[in-house]
């Protein structure tokens, strides 16, 4: 018997946009309807998995490697599927939004990679959703420019300039309320991938490159089995040759970290590397481990390193079980955002980037993000200075990494200790950017770093963390405990704060009222938020 027709999909409460039809043909509602009826419901069982991980991890506080699956990690004879030749030279990726300006600006960067990205740099409202896609659309037809408010202008470099688009779709737990089939939302990551392949698939085969994704918040192998499943149904439904699809995961969550190997096998036809992002990471740590006492709690994120010795053995890990299986290894993000006015701040940030970007070619990765143009060529020169003209090193096999399931999770071995200047700090970073982004901004430049996302996340997860755990800090001369009504207290000032420095109208113009009381909402709920987007996702226009 054949599978039914897929229900109908409807639009809903939203206006529509200019062109937008251009991408939501009927062709592609469709195919985004076939992927609902065909994934949506392994999906769910995934998302219900997860829970019930992070329950055992409460009753137990450990994870560990899995004994059900340790004959693929003893298995040495498989490989990922070799690199393309568009994705065989990463060593410098650049990230952010898909808007119009952001658009060429990326792919004019000098970067060998663009992540385009649907996901923690962008908020998801509608405009940023369908217009992202018809902006990578009119870039790859090459009928894409900007003008700025001042009269700047913005357009493409010849081709053989551009940086490679690895786009990247929203998490598995974000759905998309505007797009529903029998009432239902379909999920964000369907409606990313879905649209971008649907449009994309074979005007990049033609182009001589493919359509790429990274993909986020993987917890487990079995996530990455679903997204292989798709990719390949996609593929066939599609005519585009099996295997033209290459995906990059981010092991950006504390369980992923104790399945990478099994990960890149589930993805062995698809996959093309690991990312090692940070944030996120520690986001994820935090929420796995809430439970779990003193012994698991954070000092203030920016104390947290990527040479901690919990992170430490988390990259290397990453670096070998990549160049082991024949992927590349991605590092980590620099964040800064050069100062137009202040060349002494420049020039320390430059040398941090450049000691980071140095640390993470030497330890053998391939390559690495930036957030802003200005950080290419640094980026480049130590990915330079180690390749030389190979296009990767993962020749570099490692083999002198040895890491143990308990160095994965060795908090106490980084001695830091959370301060009053790291609560307020998470609190003002928190307001600022989710204010941003209830306004549909995902990417925000705040204190001279490129949040996004997972920016909040680490930020109300280590109020939350410090709160629940009984963390005391020093402040004013005397000890005094993290409570909820510190963190009230410190919020209402940084309210206040914001209103002195932008001004009564400004701030009355914005969203700042709502971000005070969505962070706080959940810095002190008791129960724990999975993800402050979902919330903020209710009050997003």
């Amino acid at each position: 018997m054949s599978a039914p027709a897929p229900s109908p999909l409807a639009i809903v409460d939203t206006e529509p946009l200019g062109r937008q039809g251009e991408v939501l043909t009927d062709e592609a509602l469709a195919f985004l309807a076939e992927l609902h009826q065909r994934f949506t419901p392994r999906r769910d069982e995934l998302l219900a998995r997860r829970a019930e991980r992070r329950a055992e991890i409460a009753r137990t506080s450990t994870l560990d490697f899995l004994p059900e699956t340790a004959h693929i990690r003893e298995d040495d004879s498989w490989r990922v599927a070799p690199a393309p030749a568009a994705l065989n030279d990463r060593r410098v990726e650049i990230t952010g939004p898909t808007d119009r300006k952001m658009t060429i600006n990326a792919l004019n960067s000098g970067a060998r990679v663009w992540l385009a990205d649907f996901e923690d740099a962008s908020a998801p409202t509608w405009q940023n959703v369908i217009l992202g896609q018809l902006n990578l659309i009119d870039a790859y037809e090459r009928r894409i420019d900007f003008t700025s408010p001042q009269g700047k202008t913005y357009a493409l470099r010849p081709a053989d300039e551009l940086a490679t688009v690895v786009m990247r779709p929203r998490g598995w737990h974000l759905e998309e309320r505007h797009i529903r089939a029998d009432g239902r939302a379909l999920p964000g990551a369907l409606v990313d991938f879905g649209l971008y392949f649907f449009h994309n698939a074979r005007r990049l085969v033609e182009l001589g490159k493919g359509p790429y994704f990274y993909l986020p918040k993987t917890e487990s192998h079995l996530e990455a089995r679903l997204w292989n499943d798709i990719f390949v149904f996609a593929q066939d439904r599609l005519g585009i040759p099996q295997g033209t699809v290459r995906a990059t995961v981010l092991i950006e969550t504390i369980t992923a970290a104790y399945e990478m190997e099994e990960i890149l096998y589930e993805l062995r036809d698809h996959a093309s590397g690991l990312n090692a992002g940070r944030w996120d990471y520690l986001f994820s740590i935090v929420k796995n481990f809430r439970d779990g006492g003193r012994k698991f709690v954070l000092p203030d994120r920016n104390a947290v390193t990527m040479t901690a010795p919990f992170m430490r053995a988390y990259t290397e890990l990453l670096v070998r079980t990549c160049h082991k299986r024949g992927a590349h290894a991605i590092g980590g993000m620099a964040a800064f955002i050069p100062s137009r006015r202040d060349a002494e701040v420049n020039r320390a940030a430059f040398a941090k980037v450049r000691a980071d970007k140095d640390r993470e070619a030497g330890d053998g990765f391939d390559g690495s993000w930036v957030a802003h143009p200005d950080l290419v060529p640094i980026a480049m020169a130590s990915f330079d200075a180690v390749l030389g003209t190979k296009p990767n090193q993962k020749d570099r096999l490692r083999e002198d990494v040895h890491v143990t399931a308990a160095e994965l999770t060795d908090i106490a071995s980084l001695h830091a200790e959370p301060t009053f200047e790291g609560l307020r700090n998470a609190v003002q970073v928190g307001i600022r950017y989710i204010e941003a982004w209830l306004r549909g901004l995902g990417a925000v430049a705040i204190f001279n770093l490129m949040e996004d996302a997972a920016t909040a996340e680490i930020s109300r997860s280590q109020i939350w963390q410090w709160i629940n755990a009984g963390v005391e800090v020093s402040h004013e001369g005397r000890t005094v405990p993290v409570t909820a009504e510190l963190a009230r207290a410190v919020a209402a000032e940084e309210l206040a704060a914001v209103r002195e420095e932008i001004g009564a109208e400004a701030f009355a113009a914005g969203r700042w009222q709502e971000a005070h009381d969505l962070l706080l909402k959940v810095s002190l709920d008791e129960d724990y938020a999975d993800f402050l987007t979902l919330p903020a996702y209710e009050l997003l226009g």
